[in-house]
């Protein structure tokens, strides 16, 4: 008997650098489902980003501590928590060729579980948190801000693991409404997760 052997297709390889020129090009997840880059990459508003290929030590101690408690919490709640990578897409359209966000938030909540499929999440998590490194530029930053705002996300943790400090925006009538900073022996308590609260002190 003859043995058949199964090859995976290859993905389209890219160079990243090609989409630093500023051609105006503009990209979809369709054309994301393609790449296959050594970067993690993130598409906002057409725009590709590059994640840091390997979060250091500290930002995964901090991203690993408030998942597990976001998780110890979730377990017999309807709500589930995914870490990345995770694709979240945002979009009015669910066609691939027409969604021109894809990003993948340290940590993500949905609540609404018709918004998962094999793929990850389409449309606004509930709860978002991104976990800062010395490789988020400031377009990055600000540019997630808007989406998320833009898109409903109900609440945005945005952590900065060097200086110990959380900041939490709350979507109210559209907008986003920030809390004061927030840092060792604070402790969050959710508006969108109600009933968990989490302690710094066991974060940082």
């Amino acid at each position: 008997m003859t043995m058949k052997y199964y090859r995976i297709p290859q993905k389209e390889n890219i160079d990243l650098d090609a989409f630093n020129e500023p051609d105006g090009a503009v990209y979809t997840y369709a054309d994301y489902l393609k790449w296959d880059f050594e970067e993690i990459v993130e598409l906002i508003k057409g725009k590709i980003f590059a994640k840091a290929a390997a979060p250091n030590r500290r930002h995964q101690e901090v991203s690993g501590n408030i998942f597990v408690e976001l998780a110890n919490f979730l377990k017999n709640h309807s709500c589930k928590v995914y870490s990345a990578p995770f694709d979240v897409r945002f979009s009015r359209n669910p066609d691939y060729s027409k969604t021109d966000s894809v990003v993948q938030p340290d940590i993500s909540v949905i609540c609404d579980l018709s918004k998962l499929d094999d793929k990850g999440c389409w449309g606004a998590p509930d709860l978002i948190v991104e976990i800062l490194s010395p490789g988020n530029s400031r377009v990055e930053v600000q540019n997630k801000y808007e989406l998320y705002e833009e898109f409903g996300v109900k609440e945005y943790w945005v952590v900065h693991p060097t200086d110990c400090t959380v900041l939490i925006y709350t979507l109210i009538d559209g907008k986003f409404q920030p809390s004061r900073l927030l840092t060792s022996g604070d402790q969050i308590k959710s508006t969108v997760i109600f009933g968990f609260s989490l302690d710094l002190e066991d974060v940082f």
